[in-house]
């Protein structure tokens, strides 16, 4: 069994969990960016405490 290449996570925008508007940024972007082409998705990092929008790359 082959083992598996760890994906990369290029952070593409970062918003604080308090932001103003509450978490419709971070939602909205990757619907935007996924029509570019770009595989987007929201996580929430827990030591900064901010929402991601990040996209896995993998490096082979």
């Amino acid at each position: 069994m082959t083992p598996a290449v760890p994906a990369q996570r290029t952070v593409r925008q970062r918003f604080p969990v308090g932001h103003p508007c509450g978490s419709r940024p971070p939602t909205s972007t990757p619907p935007f960016q996924r029509a570019q082409g770009v595989a987007a998705r929201v996580v929430m990092d827990l030591a900064s405490d901010q929402f991601l929008v990040v996209n896995d790359t993998r490096h082979h």
